[in-house]
């Protein structure tokens, strides 16, 4: 079997590769858009969804069975200015890929966000909710889900939110430079998701796949879908500080512990509006992949202690 990874250089594509699990299960080709990897362990394929053609021919080249697309546009503000390059690399590649793993026979793993919802509910957002993204990038992120879907490829499109790893650029990590200069922070409490790990995120995927390939033909249909993979139970962006800050001060990642100052959003303005909820209903994915998602706060130790251990 042969996997093609998407976005191998981004901190979930890093990930995937640190910890294994896609190699072990096939012959692995891992694309970044110079073909150099950050982590390297599988064969470095150069891909950019910017390109289109560039994308088809990959996929022609590669043949896999398996295509995992980790690589998205992901900055939110520049996508309000850049609506069209980010409608490219998160709507129409999708397009392409689906279109090609249609003929193929391929599957399709594809991430998409929280961003696609409008953010005004009370409760968990169901993989079925009714979408309404407030911005470029929700509008992007729902293009590719609907070009998917609409290619008829297989495909397991793969909702999260807050995600965040020991490497790369993530609020985690900015909180933890801030805090080592500051004494005191301001940040945003009145928003409202589940932070996410990409290493639950790849161990989830994993368990996917697994049942995936262990079905028969009428039962991957049956698997076929929209889930929503995040970690279980909600706080808010001040929230998710303040945790930060007490697990790293615990674990000696700071000298001292900042003050967090609780401010809403119309103090930090944006150019993209943030969804005000983000939290995600994650039951469909753990009943029926058989992974039960952990709270965030198990995730946030285990990140917190990957870093003290570095």
């Amino acid at each position: 079997m042969k996997i093609l990874l998407l976005g191998a250089n981004g901190q979930l594509g890093q990930t995937f590769l640190s910890q294994g699990g896609l190699a072990k299960r096939g012959e692995l080709a891992a694309a970044s858009r110079d073909g150099v990897l950050t982590v390297a362990a599988a064969r470095g394929v150069v891909g950019d969804l910017g390109d289109l053609s560039a994308l088809e021919a990959l996929l022609a080249a590669e043949r896999p069975d398996i295509v995992v697309n980790a690589a998205a546009y992901t900055a939110v503000d520049k996508a309000e200015s850049d609506e069209a390059n980010a409608t490219r690399v998160n709507g129409e590649a999708l397009g392409v890929i689906g279109h090609w793993a249609a003929r193929k026979g391929a599957l399709v793993v594809h991430y998409s966000t929280d961003y696609v919802f409008p953010g005004d509910a009370s409760t968990p957002y169901a993989p079925d909710a009714t979408t309404g993204p407030q911005g470029a990038y929700g509008r992007s992120k729902l293009a590719g889900e609907e070009a998917l879907r609409n290619s008829d490829a297989a495909h397991l499109i793969l909702r999260t939110a807050w995600v965040y790893s020991a490497v790369g650029n993530n609020f985690l990590r900015t909180m933890l430079r801030l805090g080592a200069d500051r004494d005191e922070l301001r940040v945003v409490a009145d928003q409202s998701g589940t932070p996410t790990t990409t290493t639950l995120i790849v161990e989830g995927t994993l368990a996917a796949i697994d049942r995936y390939l262990a079905a028969s033909e009428t039962g991957r249909r049956a698997l076929t879908g929209t889930y929503h993979l995040t970690a279980s139970g909600q706080t808010t962006w001040h929230g998710f500080a303040d945790a930060i800050f007490e697990g790293a001060a615990a674990k000696g990642l700071l000298a001292k512990r900042p003050t967090v100052h609780a401010i809403p959003s119309s103090e930090f303005p944006t150019p993209a509006k943030r969804p005000a909820y983000s939290v995600l209903d994650n039951a469909s994915f753990a009943t029926t992949f058989g992974y039960p998602l952990a709270d965030w706060h198990d995730g946030l130790n285990a990140t917190l202690d990957q870093l003290s251990n570095q």
